[in-house]
């Protein structure tokens, strides 16, 4: 089962920098940020989320792996730096697939209505989001179209 665990909020903002949808966004927003994080640590082979389940928040991925599947096919595999489950910050659809930790993990959450406190005021964030978002899309319609 994950467990919480403390992490230096500085060096929280530091890796929240390097993730693609909150890197323009100042240190002093990341600080912010990082206040409203939550950091979990995950065993190899545990579950992270599963398909049907209510989203929650955004997860970023800042010590080891998981990997995302659909049933027994093994759709991709993030590493630190990487996140997943954004599309939960946008509706109250369940969960499209499973994530498990493929190794021992550290992963940084960001609820929902935490997310939402802090982007209220920050609309360079949810443009990054999209923008992000786009580019899964479009990568996910190439692959299927191969």
């Amino acid at each position: 089962m994950s467990t919480p665990v403390k992490f230096p909020q500085a060096e929280l903002a530091t890796r929240l920098k390097s993730v693609s949808i909150l890197g323009s966004l100042s240190g002093s927003q990341l600080k912010t940020l990082a206040k409203w994080t939550e950091v979990l640590t995950f065993d190899a082979g545990e579950s992270v989320v599963q398909r049907g389940d209510p989203g929650d928040g955004l997860y970023l991925i800042l010590e080891g792996a998981a990997e995302v599947r659909r049933g027994n096919r093994s759709l991709s595999r993030l590493s630190a730096g990487q996140f997943f489950g954004e599309m939960s910050l946008f509706d109250d659809l369940p969960r499209s697939a499973d994530v498990v930790a493929a190794e021992p993990s550290k992963m940084a959450r960001l609820q929902k209505w935490e997310f939402w406190g802090f982007a209220a005021s920050q609309p360079n964030v949810i443009l990054n989001i999209l923008a992000e978002m786009s580019r899964r899309l479009r990568a996910a319609n190439q692959a299927l179209a191969d």
